[in-house]
């Protein structure tokens, strides 16, 4: 379901670091998904997850940002299909880095 595809932010709360100009690379084995991410504020960064019921991502995820911080925390994304056959995720994520804050984001995927 997530293999190959390419995921674009489209919204994030003001504690995130993730903006439109971020991409995410997804890759996917059975029940493990990771991707890598780049781009805005994030020069480069990791995420793993495993698949559960209704194919949401149980993740975990790590990127330095532009001012060279490393930064880490958990997230679920539950997805949404869309009438065009895309899928977009709506995620639910908190630091375990920095403040600790959590936030809401949703990110889409993209053709390339």
């Amino acid at each position: 379901m997530y293999n190959n595809k390419t995921f674009r932010s489209v919204t994030n709360t003001s504690n995130g670091e993730v903006s439109n100009e971020t991409l995410f690379h997804y890759h996917q084995e059975g029940k493990i998904v990771w991707a890598d991410y780049a781009g805005g504020g994030i020069r480069k960064g990791f995420l793993i997850a495993v698949v559960l019921e209704g194919s949401v991502l149980d993740m975990r995820y790590e990127h330095v940002n532009t001012q060279g911080e490393l930064m880490t925390g958990r997230c679920s994304s539950t997805p949404e299909y869309l009438p065009d056959g895309r899928v977009r995720l709506h995620e639910q994520w908190q630091w375990t880095s920095g403040d600790g804050s959590s936030g809401s984001s949703v990110v889409e995927e993209v053709s390339l």
